[in-house]
């Protein structure tokens, strides 16, 4: 049909056209009656925009839309007008589909309205959360000993808020100006940090900071610390309602005693007293430029961590102050008063006891942290359960043994007892650390002796140099076939046999020849390798060293619990014991050979759970080092060892019948020296237990080299070391 256009209508309007306007014709369709009543029925008013969103955003933002709805009226016609028609009447080819300048522009207008229509709907739909983080209800952390009982509830996490009024304001200008220094002039929000971020988020995957200290306030007290775009805009929206409902002091004072500042710490106070020892009121501009510094990261600014992090530490003070400077809160004069950083005390003597539990508490948590996947933060704000692995009886009497040798020292050589250092542990052939000796007291001494990679190993070391010749054979040539090694291969045990290697004698840097001695410079003559161990001869276990590889050695001391840091320089040394590992890889050590050559790490936790929710923990599993048959020929000869050496310490029923052919049980041990006598050490394994010790002595104040021991650790009859060693482990039955 062809439909007539009214005369008064112009091409250059913008109207519609309905239907019922132009001329009907006759319906010859030959439709029914219903169709043609139905076509002329007319449908019901739709409600208009500003109705719509009435009901769909409720009474409570209907009066903003009663307000915006006039002013979007008169905005309406003039934005027909700029409504793109595509393609572009009077326009050809690619020209037809560019927008018009007056398209652009309302464009333009369209998205700022619109977004600013929406952050002001945002603003006013949100609302500042009633309840605040479990900052606010922390709890502690409990161990609990292998049994199940408690062995320590440790409060780390520890706040105590502080008026504003009662913070000097150098400390509270530190903050600020390490953090925010527009603080008291801001919206409560930085609109050019929340852009990087959100730019860094969009294009680069990952969020950046910028933050206002309402926003950090925010950010601790209310939401979460998840770097998301979502969380992001949350906290903006929020911090611009907060700051428009608190004073900035109150919002400052709020920041100041939740902030996080490591070692356990919520809050300035705290933060006072666990790096400096005196309450906040005491601190000076210098001091609290280096707290400032911690709310960058704890665990990147404690100087006491590492040498990097005093590094950081030392610049970020530095600018700190310089800062205040230029804000105009700390005079050129005070500024130049503080030219010396402010160190910190080496911990934090809130947390600290004095407790031997304190050393064990310090293992577990370690190790909690790392195969739990816990960061500082989660764990300092408490809640978790830590079962360990310690055995009270077996801890008990370790520490007794240590404790009675440590007095009997003092009193015999008082001025040689006060450098002599004790460390301990006691190891489970399945890795479970049963028990150690850290110190004699965690507040005068914080490092924890059975831990402490300090001093060599010795010839406790002689049983890793035996297991490598046992399970990869040795080469005479360099070319030739491995040829395998018994317990009855024999070699020189003479003293001063000169070292060979396949071509021929073994030479040091300075062109000599090296020589391999025995203690004492005693011979033995020819000497099968298992008499050697039983006998602790070293020159046959030198030989072998070379023998076998030195790189074979080693492999074995690793797969065998070393850590490879520990692990001494590729040369002739290394079978004599050059090593230094800790009373606790050492008991790990030979803990491989009871549980018949594999070995399992060594670890202190065995289930975390956390108000009731158990955390996943990754616990360590065996794994092979050496071939059973080698682990049971290097407990044979350990046996023979503890049975020469102290014959009168068997259990009864143990004792080898001569010519009965058994293989001999019961405890199996060795003791250590070392070349220049700055170590004894003896580690021996009973009913599938471990224990190493070891006595050493160094001058703390002096320097970090051992000392020769000059008797502190007894004689060959009488060994401090394998005293502590029976102490610990009886009865050895």
């Amino acid at each position: 049909m062809q439909l007539k256009v009214p005369a008064s209508f112009r091409a250059d309007e913008t109207m519609q056209l309905r239907v019922s306007d132009l001329p009907k014709e006759p319906d010859t369709s030959g439709s029914s009656e219903k169709a043609r009543t139905s076509g002329n029925r007319r449908k019901a008013p739709r409600p208009s925009l500003f109705a719509r969103m009435s009901t769909a955003l409720g009474p409570r933002l209907a009066p903003l839309v009663a307000v915006l709805a006039p002013y979007v009226a008169r905005v309406t016609p003039y934005a027909r007008k700029l409504r793109p028609q595509y393609p572009r009447p009077g326009r050809t080819d690619w020209r037809r589909w560019i927008p018009s300048w007056r398209q652009c522009l309302g464009g333009v207008l369209a998205s700022i309205g619109l977004s600013g229509a929406f952050l002001v709907v945002a603003y006013a739909a949100t609302d500042i959360p009633e309840n605040l983080n479990s900052y606010a209800t922390q709890q502690d952390n409990v161990f609990f000993w292998s049994d199940g009982t408690p062995m320590a509830r440790t409060g780390w996490v520890q706040r105590q808020a502080m008026p504003l009024k009662d913070i000097p304001e150098d400390v509270r200008w530190a903050v600020l100006a390490a953090e925010n220094a527009s603080f008291y002039s801001d919206p409560g929000i930085s609109f050019k940090g929340i852009s990087r971020a959100l730019f860094r988020t969009i294009g680069q995957g990952d969020t950046q900071g910028g933050s206002t200290i309402t926003q950090q306030y925010v950010k601790n007290v209310y939401l979460n610390q998840n770097q998301t775009v979502s969380r992001k805009f949350t906290e903006a929206m929020i911090s611009l309602k907060l700051d428009n409902q608190m004073s900035k002091d109150d919002i400052l004072e709020g920041y100041l005693n939740t902030s996080w500042f490591g070692r356990g710490t919520y809050g300035i106070q705290r933060a006072a007293q666990a790096y400096y020892g005196k309450d906040v009121s005491k601190l000076n501009a210098s001091e609290a430029a280096f707290l400032a510094s911690l709310l960058k990261g704890a665990g990147l600014y404690d100087p006491t961590l590492s040498k990097a992090n005093r590094a950081r530490a030392v610049e970020r003070w530095s600018w700190t102050l310089d800062r205040m400077v230029e804000i105009g809160k700390l005079s050129k004069a005070e500024r130049a008063k503080y030219k010396t950083f402010p160190e910190p005390l080496k911990s934090n003597p809130l947390y600290d006891t004095g407790e031997q539990s304190d050393y064990l508490v310090e293992l577990a948590t370690q190790y909690a942290k790392k195969s739990g996947g816990i960061s500082d933060k989660d764990f300092d704000l408490g809640g978790y359960q830590i079962y360990t692995t310690f055995d009270k009886k077996r801890e008990d009497q370790l520490t007794e043994a240590v404790t009675k040798a440590r007095k009997k020292a003092l009193k015999d050589e008082p001025k040689k007892a006060k450098t002599a250092h004790y460390g301990a542990a006691s190891v489970a052939s399945d890795g479970r650390i049963l028990a150690v000796y850290g110190g004699p007291d965690h507040r005068t001494q914080g490092y924890n002796e059975s831990n402490a990679t300090t001093v060599p190993a010795g010839t406790a070391f002689l049983p890793f140099v035996y297991a490598a010749g046992l399970e990869h054979g040795i080469h005479k040539t360099r070319d030739g076939d491995t040829t395998p090694v018994t317990g009855d291969s024999v070699y020189n045990g003479d003293n001063e046999v000169l070292l060979t290697t396949p071509e021929g004698f073994y030479w040091d840097r300075s062109g000599k020849k090296v020589a391999a001695k025995n203690d004492g410079e005693r011979s033995y003559g020819q000497i099968s390798l298992h008499r050697a161990l039983e006998l602790s001869v070293n020159t046959p276990f030198m030989q072998l060293g070379m023998d076998t590889g030195l790189d074979k050695v080693r492999d074995t001391a690793e797969a065998s619990g070393f850590l490879s840091s520990s692990i001494g320089a590729q040369v002739p040394a290394l079978s004599l014991g050059s090593s230094t590992p800790s009373a606790i890889r050492m008991a790990s050590g030979y803990s491989t050979f009871a549980a018949e050559g594999k070995h399992t790490e060594p670890y202190s936790v065995r289930k975390i759970t956390r108000n009731g929710s158990q955390v996943a923990l990754d616990t360590p599993s065996a794994r092979r080092a050496v071939r059973a048959e080698v682990a049971e020929e290097v407990t044979s000869a350990l046996v023979d060892s503890f049975r020469t050496a102290h014959p009168s310490d068997v259990p009864a029923g143990q004792q080898t019948v001569p010519g009965a052919g058994t293989v001999p049980s019961g405890p199996a041990g060795k003791a250590g020296t070392t070349e220049k006598d700055t170590a004894a050490w003896y580690v021996g394994t009973a009913e599938s237990v471990s224990t190493a010790v070891v006595v050493y002595r160094i001058d703390l104040t002096k320097s970090l080299e051992p000392l020769p021991l000059e008797g502190i650790a007894g004689t060959t009859d009488d060994s401090v070391p394998y005293g502590i060693w029976s102490g610990a482990m009886s009865p050895l039955g």
